[in-house]
This record gives structure tokens, C-alpha cells and sequence, in this order.
């Protein structure tokens, strides 16, 4: 798309007013102010939600406290919306802020550290568990909702680990909460059809090489004996 000057704030109200009232359709839109159809669905949105303020500068930097950020959040988890829409409903200025918000409950499941809004990790240090503990967690995970961030300060563990061990249970059952770490692939008990197929190339594959080295092995012997070998 060629570049053009960006429009100014009252050009933007003018051509969403248009499109609304069905005089401008959304692409002929983006071509005039030069930008791609889905910002002129964010303007929309913008417009819907703030009016002609949503196109205003703010004073200063506009600050969402940690409880709007979390029930936008969990609207947009829950399906209560997509990303525009739950944008819209938040008066979120734009998705990129949102996915930002999104990664930061799937890493650290809330957002009220103070360390949240100066930079660092606050995530809680994960802890070793045993199999019997990680399945209890996941169980009494599920039965909460899926209430990550409260299981994880009750068992003393990370949001992550709760999250990581709730959906292999979901997927794979208590043998999805295996430690398999320094187990090799072909010691290991398939849990799906295509770990069964990893687990036998890699038996076939193990077998191959003990073929191999025997193989070797008869020839060195061979080598050894009919050197050794007296001749008659």
C-alpha cells in the first residue's frame, strides 16, 4: 500500500462516521486513509466504545487498573468475546495491549506485583513435585475452574506449573504428569499413538546399532583369530 500522510483526528471521526451510516464501505475506508481493513475495524470499535474521545491523545498515559486487566483477560479466556470485542467492552485502545495483558496472566496468572509495572520477573520459582502431587493438583485445579493463580499459592507452586500440569492431565491422563526427564525415548511407556511411534523408531532404531556394533565386534574377532592362526 503507498504511504499517505495519516490523517488527522477529525478526518478519522468524519470517515467512521461514514462508514457507519453505510455511505463508506470499510475497504473503500482503509484505501483512504491509507491503512489495512482491520484499523478501520479498530477505529470502529474505538468509536463505538469512547466516541469522538477515543481519538483524542490522552494527558497523560492511560493507566487499567490490575482488576480490569484480569476481567478482560478472562472475558477474552472464557469466550466471552474476541479481541476487538472485549477491546471494545474495556475500552482498550488497542488487541496489542490486550495479547500483552494475556501473556502476562499465562505466565504469571495476575497482575497486582508491584514489579509488573517497573520490569523483572516476579513469577514464583516453581518447586519439585512428586506424580502424586502434580495429579492431586490438576484434579483440584478442574474442580475449581481452572482457578490457576489460587492452586498455585495454595500448593506453593508456580501459576505456570498449575497451567502447564491442568492441561496435560486434561490431554493425557496421570501419565501426562510423568517425569520423564533423563529417561530415554525408547525406556518410555507411550501415552498417544504418536509417542508409540516415536517410542518403537526409536526401539528399532537401538536394535539397529547392537545389530551394528555385534556386527563389528565378529569382525574384529574373525581378524584376531586368523591372525593368530598357525600356518600348517
Amino acid at each position: 500500500m503507498p504511504h499517505k500522510e495519516k490523517l488527522k483526528v477529525q478526518e478519522k471521526i468524519d470517515l467512521i462516521r461514514r462508514c457507519q451510516t453505510g455511505e463508506l464501505g470499510k475497504t473503500e475506508a482503509s484505501r483512504i486513509a491509507g491503512v489495512d481493513l482491520k484499523t478501520i475495524y479498530h477505529w470502529l470499535a474505538r468509536y463505538e466504545a469512547e466516541g469522538e474521545s477515543g481519538f483524542m491523545a490522552y494527558s497523560r498515559n492511560r493507566v487499567y487498573t490490575p482488576e480490569a486487566k484480569l476481567n478482560a483477560v478472562r472475558d477474552y479466556l472464557s469466550g466471552k468475546g474476541s479481541q476487538l470485542e472485549i477491546c471494545k467492552k474495556y475500552k482498550i485502545r488497542n488487541t496489542h495491549c490486550l495479547r500483552g495483558w494475556i501473556k502476562v496472566y499465562n505466565a504469571h496468572g495476575d497482575f497486582s506485583s508491584r514489579k509488573y509495572s517497573g520490569g523483572g520477573s516476579y513469577m514464583k520459582q516453581g518447586r519439585t513435585t512428586t506424580q502424586e502431587e502434580r495429579v492431586q493438583i490438576a484434579k483440584e485445579c478442574i474442580a475449581s475452574g481452572k482457578n490457576y493463580g489460587e492452586i498455585a499459592q495454595k500448593y506453593q507452586v508456580s501459576y505456570q506449573q498449575v497451567r502447564t500440569w491442568t492441561l496435560r492431565f486434561e490431554e493425557l491422563g496421570e501419565a501426562g504428569l510423568e517425569d520423564r526427564r533423563g529417561r530415554r525415548k525408547k525406556d518410555q511407556t507411550p501415552r498417544t499413538e504418536l509417542e508409540e511411534a516415536q517410542i518403537e523408531i526409536e526401539q528399532l532404531k537401538h536394535k539397529l546399532y547392537l545389530a551394528e556394533m555385534e556386527n563389528t565386534l565378529l569382525k574384529k574377532l574373525n581378524e584376531i583369530e586368523g591372525g593368530s592362526a598357525s600356518p600348517k
